[in-house]
């Protein structure tokens, strides 16, 4: 008997010892997750209409911009990551657009968003993107505008968001909604 007892005693530490690790490993992940930023998000849905939040950002090319001294355009603001794939889908529909527009009122912005200088420069050059793009340090602008997760776009006129498209753009859904702006 003293040996089964034994057994069950050595039974229970084993299963203690597994529920301690769970435990410990989830909290680690927790901790990982929030310092990453994925969990302290606004808590609150992506901005869709409204003020939009002013920013002014240093662009990859080194100028400055002012989402203020823009406010005569029609602004498609895109923020994006090089580690998303959705985003590289939709990188070539947005230069291609960029491209028909520019020129007419319209200006396109790419927001990198939680990626590094590097890996956003290489993105950029693979898919030869000419507007303007910055980085967001500390994710500032992203968490002005209630960023959830990438791609999201914003569409803004005179101040105001206008629309949100979250996830990626088609070239008909990217030219309908600036036709719509510049329609008005």
């Amino acid at each position: 008997m003293t040996e089964r007892t034994s057994e069950a005693a050595q039974g229970k530490v084993q299963k203690g010892k597994v529920a301690y690790t769970i435990v410990g490993v989830a909290v680690v992940a927790f901790f990982l997750l929030l310092s990453y930023g994925l969990l302290s998000g606004p808590g609150s849905a992506p901005l869709n209409e409204g003020p939009a939040p002013d920013f002014s950002l240093q662009l990859l090319d080194g100028d400055q911009l002012s989402l203020t001294s823009l406010r005569d355009q029609v602004i498609v603001v895109n923020f994006w990551g090089s580690w998303c794939k959705p985003c590289r889908e939709e990188a070539p529909i947005l230069e291609k657009v960029w491209q028909e527009y520019q020129g007419q009122d319209v200006i396109f912005i790419g927001i990198a968003y939680k990626d590094t200088e590097g890996k956003a420069r290489a993105f950029l050059d693979e898919f030869d993107i000419t507007y303007p793009n910055a980085l967001d340090p500390g994710n500032r602008v992203a968490r002005a505008y209630r960023v959830q997760g990438v791609p999201e776009t914003f569409f803004i006129k005179d101040g105001k968001v206008a629309s949100l498209y979250i996830g990626p753009l088609t070239e008909d859904q990217l030219v309908t909604r600036i036709e719509r702006l510049l329609a008005q």
